[in-house]
C-alpha cells in the first residue's frame, strides 16, 4: 500500500457529500493499519476568525490574527482543533509530516500563534476528515479522489476558494476538463 501522507486529497467534481464537494485535504498520516487522517484545508468553519477562537479560550490575542479564518477541518470530532503549520515549528506534541508540514493540537501552539510567536506560517482548524483502514484506498480507486504533492504555498494560502482549481491544475488538470461522471478504463 503506498502512503499518502504528506500529499492533497482533491474531491473529483462527483463527490456527493457536501462536506467534502470541491475540498482539498492535507493528509496528515496515512497507514494500512490506522486508515487515514487529513485536514481540509480550503472551507471556511462559519465566521469565526482566530481572535474569536483565542478569546473563547481565553488566549490572548495579537493584533496579527484578526482577520485570520478558522476552517472546517473535516466531520469528526467537531470541537477539536487542529493547526497545520511549518515545519519551523516544533514541540513533543507535534506531529512532524516532512520537513516542510507540521500539525499540532495543543493549547500551547495556539498561545505562541496568540502572541505571534508560533510558526512561520499556519492554518487552524476544527474537525478533521478520517477514514477506517482500507476505505480512503477504496475512494482514490473509485475515483472520488487525485492526490498531488502538497506545497506551503497551496496549503497555507489565504486564496481558499481558489486552491481547488489550483490544486487540479498542478496536476496539469484544468476543472473544464473534469466530468462528474464517474467510470473506469
Amino acid at each position: 500500500m503506498k502512503s499518502f501522507a504528506g500529499q492533497l486529497l482533491v474531491a473529483m467534481p462527483q463527490m456527493m457529500d457536501p462536506r467534502f464537494a470541491r475540498s482539498v485535504v492535507y493528509l496528515c498520516a496515512h497507514s494500512e493499519e490506522a486508515g487515514a487522517m487529513g485536514l481540509i484545508v480550503n472551507k471556511l468553519l462559519d465566521s469565526l476568525t482566530m481572535d474569536e477562537l483565542l478569546s473563547h479560550l481565553k488566549l490572548e490575542a495579537s493584533r496579527l490574527n484578526r482577520a485570520s479564518p478558522v476552517l472546517f477541518g473535516g466531520p469528526v470530532d467537531p470541537g477539536r482543533g487542529f493547526v497545520l503549520h511549518s515545519g519551523d515549528y516544533r514541540e513533543d506534541a507535534t506531529l512532524a509530516v516532512g520537513d516542510e508540514f507540521g500539525i499540532t493540537a495543543t493549547l500551547d501552539i495556539l498561545r505562541a500563534i496568540g502572541v505571534g510567536e508560533g510558526p512561520h506560517r499556519s492554518l487552524v482548524a476544527l474537525g478533521y476528515a478520517g477514514w477506517a483502514p482500507g476505505q480512503l484506498d477504496a475512494e482514490i480507486q473509485a475515483n472520488g479522489w487525485l492526490s498531488v504533492e502538497a506545497d506551503p504555498e497551496l496549503v497555507f494560502d489565504g486564496d481558499l476558494d481558489g486552491k481547488w482549481a489550483r490544486a487540479l491544475a498542478k496536476l496539469g488538470v484544468s476543472v473544464s476538463m473534469l466530468s462528474t461522471d464517474a467510470g473506469h478504463a
